[in-house]
């Protein structure tokens, strides 16, 4: 049995939310080819079609032929819309109404590639949602053969992608000096694209398409992928700096000091612009999001609504209560505009807007949404990961003016500060996330939790 299809390997490469492992042992042609089969069978595309993206991976082209003739035996017409950001695959989704696959290992490094997968309107496939379904098709050597071959064709949707992102977002104003690190990651085919539209004089750093990331990993929540960006816009004295992940679908944000700004400012941000719009709408923000986040919301008048940290929390949430945007700690920003999908093209494109229009530097515009010292998320190798939750539930839980939830994790909460301790699904970690009033009261809660995390680690 060849390794990419044994129950094992199946078992480890299908994650949560997307097929993701190492070339070719643990991902291939053939497992594209067969998952490509499933998916038509699980969505019910057959008589219909499906779009497939790919990145810049050197596996990513030969791959997505795979799984399109996988898909092309199963019933469906098939469209290839080539080298895509992952919000461009759901761009097309959402635009033609078909269910797609992006070939990507988003910001993992060279070796990696994998599959995230949508129904149609960019609604998510995860492990709850179809992806177990398609995981046990191809463990079973499943292979639906259509009475009609579905058709394979090519259409590139890059031109109406930016042009649907600048109606969202239109950027008006005084010009801009913008640095954009692409990491050699898909936003260097993108961004062209969109900033060619824009008055802006553009900085591009890293644009050549090159799967083997010979700058530096495109993870921009690493601070030390951001270092580039952050020296390029202190020697260019540059209004703004954007970073993207390896298949742009995140964003990061420097400001003009070259200091990084945090996912929950440009939360914040993006929320009151929304609500600025839509007055009394409903935004989502995930646990980890500063405390600041829903206190804007509410000041500008709308309705925060806390959920898990993870897409297709985030996207159910948005669905059910009508919500106009949704935010998280980690670069995901998701827009009930955009299919309730995320990009990160497009958070960035609100940041540029909302700085086009105000007369000071970005550090200015974002001060009043910046409220809180956070620690960032600290992992923790630990064996035993519920017996260091239990004992650090156990030492506030019965402090006065504490309160305890579980809605992700462990998550402690005082008026002066917070802090959140979740285990990894696929790894022996904890990850802790504190906040407090000021950056002492920060630094103290964060120490105090990562001695009781790291006691008998």
């Amino acid at each position: 049995m060849p390794a990419t299809t044994d129950p094992a390997n199946l078992a480890a490469v299908f994650k949560a939310y997307d097929v993701r492992g190492t070339v070719p042992d643990q991902v291939d042609e053939s497992l594209a080819r067969a998952t490509g089969n499933a998916f038509v069978t699980v969505t019910g595309a057959a008589g219909g079609s499906v779009a497939v993206g790919h990145d810049m991976r050197p596996s990513s082209p030969g791959m997505a032929a795979a799984f399109a003739e996988g898909a092309a035996e199963a019933g469906a017409d098939v469209v290839l819309i080539g080298l895509a950001s992952t919000d461009q695959l759901y761009f097309a989704s959402g635009r033609l109404g078909v269910p797609g696959a992006m070939f990507t290992a988003s910001h993992n490094p060279a070796q990696y590639n994998g599959i995230k997968m949508c129904r149609a309107y960019a609604v998510p496939v995860g492990m709850q949602t179809g992806l177990a379904e398609i995981r046990d098709l191809v463990a079973a050597g499943a292979r639906t053969v259509a009475p009609r071959r579905g058709t394979v064709s090519e259409s590139d949707v890059l031109a109406d992608y930016a042009a649907h992102l600048l109606t969202l977002a239109p950027v008006r104003g005084r010009r801009l000096t913008v640095v954009v690190d692409a990491g050699n990651g898909m936003a260097g085919h993108t961004a062209p694209a969109v900033f060619e539209k824009l008055d802006v004089d553009l900085v591009p750093m890293y644009f050549e398409l090159d799967g083997s990331f010979p700058n530096h990993e495109a993870n921009p929540i690493e601070p030390e992928n951001l270092r580039d960006l952050q020296a390029r816009v202190r020697e260019t004295g540059a209004d703004i700096g954007l970073a993207f992940d390896g298949d742009a679908d995140r964003c990061f944000l420097v400001d003009e000091r070259g200091e990084l700004v945090s996912p929950s400012v440009l939360t914040a941000l993006i929320a009151a612009r929304e609500l600025a719009k839509e007055p009394g709408s409903t935004v989502i923000h995930n646990l980890i999001t500063s405390r600041a986040v829903p206190e804007i919301i509410t000041e500008r008048g709308g309705t925060p609504v806390r959920t898990r940290v993870g897409h297709s929390f985030i996207k159910t949430t948005m669905a059910e209560s009508g919500a106009v945007f949704g935010g998280e700690h980690s670069g995901h920003f998701y827009f009930r505009d955009f299919w309730r999908a995320d990009s990160g093209m497009l958070a960035a494109l609100h940041a540029l807007a909302a700085l086009a229009e105000y007369p000071g530097p970005l550090s200015g515009l974002l001060a009043e949404y910046s409220r809180y010292a956070a620690s960032g998320e600290i992992n923790s190798t630990v064996a035993d990961q519920a017996a260091a939750v239990a004992r650090i539930e156990q030492a506030y839980g019965g402090v006065d003016g504490v309160a305890v939830d579980h809605l992700d994790g462990l998550t402690v909460t005082h008026p002066d500060w917070w802090f959140n301790v979740r285990a990894s699904n696929t790894e022996p970690l904890l990850r802790l996330n504190a906040e407090g009033k000021d950056v002492a009261t920060m630094s103290q809660i964060r120490d105090d939790v990562l001695t009781m995390i790291r006691s008998d680690a």
